[in-house]
């Protein structure tokens, strides 16, 4: 079976993990001065590199190179050669404990957990316990784990990963470190992405690959498993894939259509904006979506207006064509027709979701605010 691309490119080393420079260069510190704590609690949204991490930082305390040569510890990364390092990477570590705790939530799971820690490695230094969608615990989970947390073994080690942070107990929260893994922006996503579809030989136009990286939301897996699926279309087409094909497959509007609906919203021409809409629905896309991505595209146009300062950040997610349209488009903006107007998608999103007249409720807005 061919091994899916983003278990193929996942980061063996903290250098590679892909936007989280601050936390990496504060673990490589940390191992090298061998100081890595018992207890981590990585939280972020999906697909930021909590896992991944929380597997490198396994694979640097039991590393055999890194253990035996005091010049290669000065690196801070694992060797990725060692027998530990290389089981490890095949999932066939012992020592190397993961748990979903999305299906294995209750205190007997815990119970059994802490039996297990009581227990030297087998063949390694240190166990890790690696605990995904910590939030997931029952209260009574929780509870069993915070002796243990508190004061365990100096050969183990925890790393409670979640993506609802507000949802673990203080008392949890408190007994770790804790690291927060950002949103990826989206033009280090494509630049990665460029970098997988060479070395995969994957012909694909650089308006895809843009297309994806907006579609992914700051997720490099949700990227990563998107150009997989659409591998496939490698040899539908000489002249490799398209950004129409990328819209055909996820429903997703590219930049454009956007910044179209937005200048005719902005001339409070309804007929034609009515009109976009029906076009949208016709050529497929999901109009769910497409409501979702217009509040982003109108909020980044009103935030500009008040505040330039914000271009900096918006170079991250957009290409400089894609800035200067909303540059251009928050110079004239009626500021109080899009706050009514945002609000009024806004309202119409959550009505879409759960209604199978799905457009009505975005037209509604419109014509409320056009009329």
């Amino acid at each position: 079976m061919m091994l899916a691309i983003y278990r193929k490119y996942r980061p063996k080393k903290l250098e590679d993990v892909l936007g989280q420079e601050a936390i990496t260069t504060i673990l490589k510190n940390a191992s090298k001065a061998d100081g890595l704590g018992h207890a981590y609690l990585f939280y972020g949204p999906r697909g930021s590199g909590k896992t991944t991490t929380a597997r490198i930082l396994a694979k640097l305390v039991n590393c055999e190179t890194r253990i035996a040569n005091q010049e290669f510890r000065a690196k801070g990364e694992p060797c990725n050669d060692c027998r530990v390092c290389r089981e490890i990477d095949d999932g066939r570590a012992l020592d190397i404990v993961e748990i979903d705790a999305a299906s294995n939530r209750g205190i007997d799971e815990i119970r059994d957990l802490k039996e297990g820690i009581k227990f030297s490695p087998t063949s390694y230094r240190c166990k890790v316990f690696i605990i995904d969608e910590a939030h997931q615990l029952t209260k009574e989970a929780f509870n069993a784990l915070l002796k243990t947390l508190e004061e365990p073994p100096d050969h183990a080690i925890f790393i409670l990963a979640t993506t609802e942070f507000e949802k673990m107990p203080v008392t949890i929260i408190s007994r770790t470190q804790r690291f927060h893994f950002k949103r990826l922006p989206r033009m280090v996503i494509a630049k990665k992405l460029k970098e997988v579809a060479e070395a995969e030989k994957i012909k694909i136009e650089e308006p895809a690959i843009e297309l994806i990286s907006a579609a992914a939301e700051g997720s490099f897996r949700d990227a990563e498993s998107l150009l997989d699926q659409i591998a496939s279309l490698r040899s539908a087409d000489a002249d490799g894939i398209k950004a129409h094909d990328i819209e055909r497959i996820i429903g997703k509007a590219p930049f454009g259509r956007l910044a179209e609906i937005a200048e005719l919203l902005m001339k409070k021409d309804l007929s034609a904006s009515l009109e976009y809409l029906s076009k949208i629905s016709e050529d497929g896309y999901d109009p769910v979506q497409f409501n979702k991505d217009l509040i982003h595209y109108l909020r980044r146009v009103l935030a500009l207006r008040f505040s330039p300062g914000l271009e900096k950040n918006f170079s991250e997610e957009l290409t400089d064509h894609e800035l200067e349209l909303v540059k251009k488009q928050s110079a004239r903006l009626d500021d109080k027709l899009a706050i009514s107007l945002i609000k009024s998608l806004i309202r119409a999103y959550t009505e879409m979701r759960y209604t199978p007249f799905t457009m009505v409720p975005m037209e509604v807005a419109i014509i409320e605010n056009l009329k």
